[in-house]
């Protein structure tokens, strides 16, 4: 399994090839590294730990905003990045300079001593010891993959949230969704709350008994709270208290769910800094690349606009998250009655018939293309896939292609580009107007 660098990454494409293997799941060789730095996982402020398949990167966004708008200096670990590593780590609610990351990571590396380790195990370390040395109110980590034996299971959390669970990265966390929870809910630990969103019947059972066993609180959407959107609001509904919120600026009816766990996950911290009026600026000031984004900006966003098309962009690549975006997606087409037309890359070993058959009868066409390395699937093999669907498919050279004959369709359409988070960031990475910041 391989990441995605670019060129101006030189210090950690240099790690790259010293340590080629991203993914080894076990915690030996984290422990053994947090020993050698003086234990930075120790000194952190206090920890939200997020796990689960969809919605994980947009309920930290939630939470980092809510927090923020409250007054808190927040770090945030997040992966994958879309267009530079830096976005990974957040220190205080700034990108880590590239100076301050080569002086860690050289430091981690040094620690290490040669021994063998994971790019994302040195760097999850690398983000720990800078967590550790800049004063911040909170701490907000993002499980790297699983949750049991991911690299950021070593952190002591005063909260541990579990997104939604799906079916996705089978080849490490398992076959069915009973044994991806399983995985996923190895982040909660004694002394810490839990809080899940609404889950699958299958996951569910999995998550209460790890709460058992750990001897703490389960608070689940569906049983003990909800969330949804009414009257163009966000409502959570916990079983002592009604919050009536903004609605979460990230478009799509699936962000009420995650807005309303991030709240839920909020009231169980109990900083009596975050209230309910800095949940509600935080809420309607969110910001999340590449999560059904609307791309105004950059070259393909200025051609599509030249048509009177608008773009859109999602690195979901999952049946679950199929669902989401086609939701989303069937529901601007349903004002205007305009085409939709999906510009879609995979990586090969997705479920790419399952992710494309939650848009048919939504999506008119799909262009499929290909993107460089990380194991991605041929354009002719996921306009198959989508064939095999019930689309109609077309393969593309590349996606300016692919963007030049969905804007031939009549009258002009709605444009996604979906599938994977690599494919998003080689988009955002076309103009600096588009990288994150």
């Amino acid at each position: 399994m391989t990441d995605h660098l670019r060129a101006h990454d030189a210090a950690l494409a240099r790690l790259q090839a010293l340590h080629p293997k991203l993914i080894d799941l076990s915690l030996d060789r984290m422990r053994r590294l947090c020993a050698a730095l003086g234990d930075p996982q120790d000194r952190l402020p206090p920890v939200i730990h997020v796990a689960g398949t969809n919605g994980k990167g947009s309920t930290v966004a939630f939470l980092r905003a809510m927090a923020e708008a409250a007054g808190l200096k927040v770090h945030v670990f997040t992966s994958p990045h879309l267009v530079r590593f830096s976005e990974r780590i957040r220190l205080a609610g700034t990108l880590i300079t590239d100076a301050h990351l080569a002086d860690v990571l050289d430091r981690v590396e040094q620690a290490n001593a040669g021994e063998p380790i994971t790019f994302f195990e040195i760097t999850t370390a690398a983000a720990f010891v800078a967590f550790a040395e800049v004063p911040a109110d909170l701490c907000i980590i993002e499980v790297g993959l699983g949750g049991l034996l991911d690299a950021t299971n070593v952190v002591t959390p005063k909260v541990s949230v579990i997104a939604p669970v799906d079916l996705d990265h089978r080849e490490f966390l398992g076959d069915t969704i009973g044994q991806i929870a399983g995985e996923k809910a190895g982040i909660i630990k004694s002394g810490a709350p839990a809080v899940s969103a609404r889950q699958h019947e299958d996951a569910e059972p999995v998550i209460e008994a790890a709460a058992d066993r750990a001897g703490v609180s389960l608070t689940l959407m569906g049983r003990d709270f909800d969330a949804w959107s009414e009257r163009g609001r966000l409502l959570v509904q916990m079983q002592d208290r009604l919050l009536d919120l903004p609605a979460p600026s990230l478009p799509g009816e699936h962000q009420f769910a995650n807005a309303g766990l991030a709240v839920a996950a909020l009231l169980a911290l109990g900083d009596p800094r975050i209230d309910e009026a800095a949940m509600g600026r935080g809420l309607g000031s969110t910001v999340w690349p590449a999560r059904f984004q609307r791309l105004t900006a950059g070259p393909l966003a200025e051609r599509a606009k030249a048509a009177g098309a608008d773009l859109w962009l999602d690195g979901g690549h999952n049946p679950h998250a199929g669902l989401a975006v086609s939701r989303a997606v069937a529901d601007l087409a349903a004002r205007d009655g305009r085409p939709v037309a999906l510009i879609s890359g995979l990586l090969a070993n997705k479920d790419a018939a399952g992710f494309f058959g939650a848009f048919r009868g939504v999506a008119t066409k799909v262009f499929t293309v290909t993107f460089e390395g990380h194991a991605a699937a041929s354009a002719a093999d996921t306009a198959a896939a989508a064939e095999l669907a019930g689309l109609r498919a077309s393969a593309c050279d590349s996606v300016a292609e692919a963007l030049d004959r969905a804007l031939q369709l009549e009258p002009a359409p709605h444009i996604l580009i979906c599938g994977s988070l690599y494919l998003a960031g080689d988009v955002l990475a076309m103009s600096p107007e588009t990288w994150p910041v």
